[in-house]
C-alpha cells in the first residue's frame, strides 16, 4: 500500500529527509481527521498470509460479479496490515479493494494512514489513495492530496511533512512551528531514494527557505545531502554563509565538507571525516584558506602577501582487548591568530597527546607522549616542552602489610625543547596506608611514603625562571614522609535538620629534601587551597615535594535540611621546623604559619547554588584569594556570576603565580513560553595594583554577548550579537553577529 510505504520512508530516514505540510486550504491537512472513534487493535488474524480476514456489521456477496461488500465498522486484515472503513468493496476478479468513509490503514509497526477513499489491491499494498494523512508511531505526520504506486515507484502529489505538534495542550488545532512542503515527492523503493520537486520550508507560518533539488536516502543508514546552513557576520571577515554537505561513504565512514563564504575575505573550506571501526573510532577535522596574517606582537602590521592558513584536529580511541587501549589527539594551527579570527576556538594553547594504557583491577600502566603549541603573544616556540615518553606504572598489592595497603609506583619523563632546557626524570616509590575507626568514633589513618629519584638536565641556563632550573647533569634525590590524620565527626539535630561537625588534625613528618638541585617541570603553579590543605604534598606535581614537618588543623561542617544544604571547610597549617622553604612568597605557605583557607557552599533545591573559596592572610587578615561562583534561578530563567581576585604579593619572576581580578556574568530570561533573551560579559579588573607588570586600566571589558532565542519541541532559533574588546594579531576587536537555526528531527 502507498500509505505503508510512505510510513516506512518516514521511519527510515532522518528528520530533514521528510516532507512538511500546512493547516490551511493551501495544501494537505496535518490534523487528525474527525473520524468516528474506533478500536484499532488487530482483529482476528487470517489463517494464512494470502487470506483476507473481514469483520463487519454486514457482508453481502454478489455471486455474478464476484464482489464482496462489507459495511458497518469494517475491519480488513491481510499480511500484517489492517484496514478500517465504513464500507469496503472487494472485487475478487479484478483483485482490488475500494474503501470509503473514514478510512484508516494501520501497518505492523503501528503507523496510521487516514484517507477519504482508498483504491488498493487485495494485498493492501498497491493502488491510489486520496487526501492521505500518515501519523507515525513517533508522532511525525505526512500529508498528501494523492498517493499512487507504479511498481517500485511511489508518487505523492502536493505533500507536506512535519514532526511538530499540530495541537495545543487543550487539544485545539495549531500551525506547526515548521514544515516542509513539496509539489511532488517521488520515492524509489528499490534504490531507497526520495526526490522532492519544488521543496520549501515553512517557518512559523511563513514560507522562508526554498530547497531546490532536495533528495535523500530512506534506508536506515541515511544518505548524502545538504545540512542546515550557518549565517553570521563579524568586522574582520564580513558576512559569512556556510552550507555543509554530508557524504555517507560506507556503513561506518562519513565525510562532511563545509564551504565558508565571506563577503570581505576569500572562502574557507572545512572538512570532517569520521570512522567507526570494530575496535574503536576516530575523526579528523580540518580548515584551510588563503588570507593575510597580522603578527601577534604588532597588530598594526599586516603581511603584504596572502598565505595558506589552516587548522588540523584529530582524535580517536581504540580498545584492543579488555585491558589495553590507545587514545590520542592531534591539534595544529598554521599561526597564532587563525582560530580566533575565524571564531573556531578561543584557546591560547593547543595540546597533542598519544596515550597507550593498560588497566586491570590492581595495576595501571600509561605510556604517553605530549606536545604543545602556544598561541599567546611573546611566548617562544622553542621554550615549549615535548614530553616523549611519559611513563607511569602503579601496582596495588592484594595482601595487607602490617594491617595496611601497599601501592608501588614507577614513573619516568623525558622533556625536550628546541631552544630551552632538556630534562629526564625517573623515580620509584611506595605508599603504605592504614585506616581504622576507634571505639570513640575517631577516623584515624596513617600514611607512609618513600621514593627515590634520578634526574638529568642540560642547557639549564635557558630556563627563564631561576628557581625552576636545578643543577645541570645527573642528580639524585630521596624522599620520605610519614603522616597521621585524624577526623572526629559529631552528628546531631539542628535547625530542623541534621548537622555534622568534623574537627580534623594532621601531623606530617618529612626530612629535608634537595628540592632545588633538580629541575621543576610539573610542580610550578602552587597555591594553598581548601582542596590541597591536607594533602601529603601540596605541590601539584612530582618535581617538588614539601619537605617540612607540619601540623595542619581545621574542621568540616555540614547542615542538611529539606531542600537546603550548607557545608564548609576551613583550616590552617603550622611548620614545625625553622629551616627555609622552597615555597615562594604569595603561595600562603612561605612562612611557618600558613594563611587561613576555606570553602563554603550553599544550595537550595535546584534554584540556588553559591560557592565561595577564600584565603586570608594570617598576619593582617587581608583577603589573598576571593572566588565566588553563584547560580540563581530555574532552567529557563537564571543568572550566573563568577568573581575571582588573587592578591597574593607573589615573588617577582615567577610567571605561574600572577595576580588577577576578573568578573563574569551570564543570564537568561524567559519572556514567553518558547522565547528567551540571554547575555554574558567578561571584564578584566586587573590593574597595576594587582600586577605591577600589567598595562591594563583596572576595568577592561573582554567580551560581551547578547541574544534572543526560540526553542520548542521541534525548532531551535536564535540571533546573537557579540563584541570583542581586544585585538590580537588579525583577530580584531569589534562586533559580530550569528544566526542559529536548527530543525529538530531534520538532517538534510
Amino acid at each position: 500500500m502507498v500509505a505503508a510505504t510512505a510510513i516506512a520512508l518516514l521511519l527510515a530516514g532522518t528528520g530533514a529527509n521528510r516532507a512538511g505540510a500546512q493547516t490551511t486550504g493551501e495544501g494537505p491537512i496535518l490534523q487528525d481527521p474527525p473520524v468516528a472513534a474506533r478500536d484499532l487493535a488487530p482483529p482476528d488474524q487470517p489463517i494464512s498470509a494470502e487470506e483476507i480476514a473481514f469483520e463487519a456489521a454486514r457482508i453481502d456477496y454478489d455471486q455474478d460479479s464476484d464482489v464482496v461488500t462489507a459495511s458497518g465498522n469494517v475491519q480488513v486484515s491481510r499480511e500484517g496490515a489492517r484496514l478500517f472503513a465504513d464500507e469496503v468493496s472487494w472485487d475478487r476478479k479484478a483483485g482490488t479493494v475500494i474503501a470509503r468513509g473514514d478510512v484508516a490503514l494501520v501497518n505492523e509497526k503501528g503507523d496510521r494512514a487516514y484517507a477519504d477513499e482508498m483504491d488498493v489491491t487485495e494485498s493492501l499494498r498497491d493502488g491510489v489513495i486520496q487526501n492521505l494523512l500518515i501519523v507515525t508511531n513517533n508522532a511525525n505526520r505526512l500529508a498528501a492530496e494523492k498517493g499512487t504506486r507504479e511498481g517500485d515507484i511511489y508518487v505523492l502529489e502536493r505533500a507536506a511533512y512535519t514532526p511538530c505538534r499540530v495541537e495545543t495542550d487543550a487539544g485545539c488545532p495549531k500551525e506547526p512551528t515548521w514544515q516542509i512542503q513539496a509539489d511532488r515527492v517521488v520515492l524509489d523503493n528499490a534504490r531507497e531514494r526520495v526526490r522532492y520537486d519544488n521543496a520549501r520550508v515553512k517557518l512559523l507560518g511563513m514560507p522562508l527557505i526554498p530547497l531546490p533539488g532536495l533528495r535523500h536516502s530512506i534506508g536506515e543508514e541515511g544518505g548524502d545531502g545538504l545540512l542546515v546552513p550557518d549565517v553570521g557576520y563579524d568586522r574582520r571577515n564580513g558576512f559569512e554563509f556556510a552550507v555543509p554537505y554530508y557524504w555517507r561513504l560506507s556503513s561506518n565512514r562519513d565525510l562532511t565538507l563545509t564551504p565558508h563564504v565571506f563577503s570581505a575575505e576569500l572562502p574557507m573550506i572545512e572538512g570532517n571525516y569520521r570512522a567507526l571501526l570494530s575496535n574503536g573510532a576516530y575523526q579528523v577535522t580540518g580548515f584551510a584558506t588563503v588570507s593575510a596574517v597580522t603578527p601577534v606582537a604588532d597588530p598594526t602590521i599586516t603581511t603584504t602577501k596572502d598565505k595558506l592558513r589552516g587548522y588540523l584536529a584529530a582524535s580517536g580511541k581504540f580498545q584492543f582487548d579488555p585491558l589495553w587501549s590507545l587514545s590520542g589527539s592531534l591539534r595544529y594551527v598554521s599561526d597564532r591568530t587563525f582560530l580566533n579570527r575565524y571564531d573556531i576556538s578561543r584557546e591560547d594553547r593547543l595540546r597533542s597527546t598519544l596515550n597507550l594504557e593498560r588497566i586491570d583491577t590492581r595495576s595501571y600502566l600509561s605510556i604517553a607522549g605530549w606536545a604543545f603549541q602556544s598561541l599567546r603573544p611573546g611566548v617562544s616556540a622553542g621554550q615549549l616542552p615535548i614530553a616523549i615518553p611519559a611513563i607511569d606504572y602503579r601496582l596495588r598489592t592484594t595482601d595487607p602489610l602490617f594491617g595496611g595497603r601497599v601501592q608501588f609506583q614507577a614513573n619516568s619523563l623525558s622533556i625536550l625543547r628546541t631552544d630551552g632546557q632538556d630534562t629526564q626524570r625517573a623515580f620509584a616509590g611506595v605508599t603504605w596506608t592504614q585506616s581504622r575507626l576507634t571505639g570513640m568514633g575517631q577516623e584515624v589513618s596513617i600514611t607512609g611514603y618513600a621514593r627515590g629519584d634520578v634526574y638529568h638536565s642540560a642547557q639549564n641556563d635557558l630556563s627563564p625562571t631561576v628557581i625552576y632550573r636545578g643543577e645541570p647533569g645527573w642528580q639524585t634525590r630521596g624522599i620520605a614522609a610519614l603522616a597521621l590524620d585524624m577526623r572526629w565527626p559529631f552528628i546531631g539535630k539542628a535547625l530542623g535538620g541534621s548537622q555534622r561537625i568534623t574537627p580534623r588534625i594532621q601531623l606530617v613528618l618529612a626530612p629535608r629534601i634537595s628540592n632545588l638541585d633538580v629541575p621543576n617541570e610539573d610542580a610550578r603553579a602552587i597555591d594553598l587551597e581548601d582542596s590541597n590543605l591536607f594533602a601529603l604534598n601540596r605541590f601539584p606535581g612530582y618535581d617538588r615535594f614539601e619537605d617540612s614537618s607540619r601540623i595542619t588543623y581545621g574542621f568540616d561542617y555540614r547542615l542538611d535540611r529539606p531542600n537546603f544544604t550548607f557545608d564548609a571547610t576551613v583550616g590552617q597549617s603550622y611548620r614545625l621546623t625553622e629551616r627555609a622553604t622552597v615555597l615562594p612568597d604569595g603561595t600562603g605557605l612561605s612562612d611557618r604559619m600558613s594563611d587561613i583557607v576555606g570553602r563554603a557552599q550553599l544550595r537550595y533545591k535546584d534554584f540556588l547554588a553559591v560557592t565561595h573559596r577564600f584565603r586570608v592572610d594570617k598576619d593582617n587578615l587581608a583577603v589573598r584569594r576571593n572566588e565566588i561562583e553563584a547560580t540563581v534561578g530555574s532552567r529557563k530563567t537564571y543568572i550566573e556570576v563568577g568573581y575571582l581576585r588573587l592578591d597574593r604579593n607573589v615573588t617577582s619572576g615567577v610567571e605561574d603565580l600572577r595576580d588577577v581580578e576578573e568578573v563574569r556574568v551570564a543570564a537568561r530570561v524567559a519572556i514567553a513560553r518558547y522565547w528567551s533573551v540571554f547575555g554574558s560579559t567578561n571584564i578584566d579588573l586587573t590593574g597595576a595594583n594587582d600586577d605591577p607588570t600589567s598595562t591594563l586600566s583596572g576595568f577592561e571589558p573582554v567580551r560581551h554577548r547578547l541574544g534572543i532565542a526560540y526553542e520548542d519541541d521541534c525548532l531551535e532559533m536564535g540571533f546573537t550579537w557579540r563584541r570583542d574588546y581586544q585585538t590580537v594579531g588579525d583577530a580584531r576587536l569589534g562586533n559580530s553577529f550569528q544566526l542559529r537555526l536548527v530543525f529538530k528531527n531534520l538532517g538534510m
